[in-house]
Parts: C-alpha cells; sequence; structure tokens
C-alpha cells in the first residue's frame, strides 16, 4: 500500500505539490491571520492572507513552469524553468516595492508568513519529490 504522499507519474507529481500547497498555504493563512490580527488587528490579518496568497502563487507558478518545461526538449525546460523564475523574481520586486508602502502592511506579519510559506512549499516539493515514482523512458 503506497502512503498518500507518493505520486505516480509526472502529472501525479504537480497535482500533489498544488494540492499539499493549498492545504498549507490555507493553514499558513489561517494561523498567520489569528495571529497577525492579534498583534496588529485587520493589518496583521490582511498581512497574513496577502503573504500565504502571494507565497501559494510563486509556488504555483514554480510547478506549473517545471510541467510545461518537461513537455519541451531539454533546452526550451531549461528556458522556460529559468525564465519563470527571473519573472517570479522581478515580480517579487515589484510586489515587495508595491505593499512597502501600504498603509494595511504589518511589516513583521507579512514577513513571518511568507517565511512560513516559504518553508513550507520547499518541504512540500522534497517530500513529494523524493517519493515520487516516475517511470525512465527506455529509449533514451
Amino acid at each position: 500500500m503506497a502512503d498518500k504522499l507518493t505520486a505516480t507519474g509526472l502529472e501525479g507529481v504537480f497535482k500533489k505539490v498544488l494540492f499539499l500547497g493549498a492545504i498549507a498555504t490555507a493553514a499558513i493563512a489561517l494561523l498567520g491571520g489569528i495571529f497577525g490580527y492579534l498583534a496588529a488587528s485587520t493589518n496583521g490579518l490582511a498581512s497574513a492572507l496577502i503573504g500565504a496568497a502571494v507565497c501559494f502563487a510563486f509556488t504555483s507558478l514554480t510547478a506549473l513552469s517545471v510541467w510545461f518545461g518537461s513537455r519541451l526538449s531539454i533546452g526550451g525546460f531549461f528556458g522556460v524553468v529559468l525564465g519563470g523564475w527571473i519573472f517570479k523574481l522581478v515580480l517579487f520586486f515589484i510586489l515587495i516595492a508595491v505593499l512597502r508602502h501600504a498603509s494595511f502592511i504589518s511589516g513583521p506579519t507579512f514577513f513571518f508568513t511568507l517565511v512560513a510559506s516559504v518553508l513550507a512549499g520547499l518541504a512540500i516539493d522534497s517530500v513529494v519529490f523524493l517519493k515520487a515514482r516516475i517511470p525512465i523512458d527506455a529509449k533514451g
């Protein structure tokens, strides 16, 4: 009997990453929202929810770029993954620049929510990919 974290095939891996990412994001949004509200009222709640949503969007973009790139040649794969990484980096800097001066953002709450979301995303990616069962092409 396979455990619940085992995914079979490449598409199964990405579905599992996105599903677990959504669950982790919801948990972080809930806990971050509670602690953020207690620490900084509605600004803390808004900061926690935005931080969790930003990280889920970026985790999804990573999974989708690798999934899309896997359908291309090796050069296309690296181009899509690197292009997606650069796109996310630029988008992150723009987002931080815009939110930096927003009156409804609690800086510490936003920061700690982002850190928790990134660590959860890395843990999910690592566990799912280590437990994945992806068949190897016998032609290559």
